[in-house]
């Protein structure tokens, strides 16, 4: 996979880009990261990129030739998704994580200052992408934070290819409790059943795990998981023993 950068401020990802996963996936030549100065493509002989909006308001926004003018150098095909951090796009979810990570070109516009002229949306851009309902001062962080999610989907990131499949949001559901060394620790036990050997029994624990935690912590994705018959139970079950505690 291919990914460029399109921002005012390249040394902001040198940190996240040159650490743990994702410069080992650089190391196996499984992503190859770019990142571009769009100011360097600015036509003003002061370099400058913004300028006010017509019409009036606060802010300055981003103008569309430089942005284009970048973009005409980055190697493009049909398939090339061009992503513009905004918070007006979709909420960027674990679902669209996966379908990135099928992508072999991927382009991030990173903005600054007040937005964007509308032409850079309508002519350039694939997908427009929020991380949530509030406004950050750039696409920066946004970017890094879509880049981790989405390489470590890709095979051959990850040293256990099973290691994401059981993460919270993967299917539906939040991911179950987690134990390690030592088996007790202060008077805190680990439950028995992870320590019976009995794989079947440690499935059904932890899928058990998973419903009661995601209708404690985020009810809202019950509503749309597809519930069984069993899980309807087992919920149910836990419900009513809530009650007599």
């Amino acid at each position: 996979m291919k990914i460029d950068y399109l921002t005012l401020f390249p040394e902001m990802f040198d940190g996240v880009l040159n650490h743990s996963i994702l410069k080992r996936a650089q190391d196996k030549d499984i992503i190859n990261v770019n990142t571009i100065n769009f100011r360097d493509y600015s036509v003003n002989k002061h370099n400058q990129v913004d300028d006010y909006p017509f019409g009036g308001g606060q802010g300055m926004v981003l103008k569309p030739e430089p942005v284009f003018n970048a973009m005409e150098d980055i190697n493009r095909t049909d398939d090339t998704r061009v992503i513009l951090m905004c918070p007006q796009g979709r909420p960027f979810t674990q679902d669209i994580a996966q379908e990135l990570s099928e992508a072999k070109h991927i382009v991030f516009i990173c903005g600054h200052y007040e937005g964007y002229d509308e032409r850079i949306r309508e002519h350039l851009v694939t997908d427009e992408i929020s991380m949530g309902d509030y406004v950050l001062t750039g696409g920066e962080l946004p970017a890094m934070t879509m880049t981790d999610a989405i390489v470590r989907l890709i095979p051959g990131v990850l040293g256990n290819e099973q290691s994401h499949q059981d993460d919270s949001f993967s299917d539906g559901l939040l991911e179950f409790p987690q134990y390690t060394r030592p088996r007790e620790y202060n008077g805190m036990k680990v439950p028995d059943v992870l320590l019976s050997g009995n794989h079947a029994h440690i499935d059904q624990w932890r899928h058990e795990q998973k419903l009661i935690r995601t209708l404690n912590k985020r009810p809202d994705l019950l509503e749309q998981y597809d519930l069984s018959d069993k899980d309807k139970k087992i919920i149910q079950t836990y419900k009513n023993q809530l009650k007599k505690d």
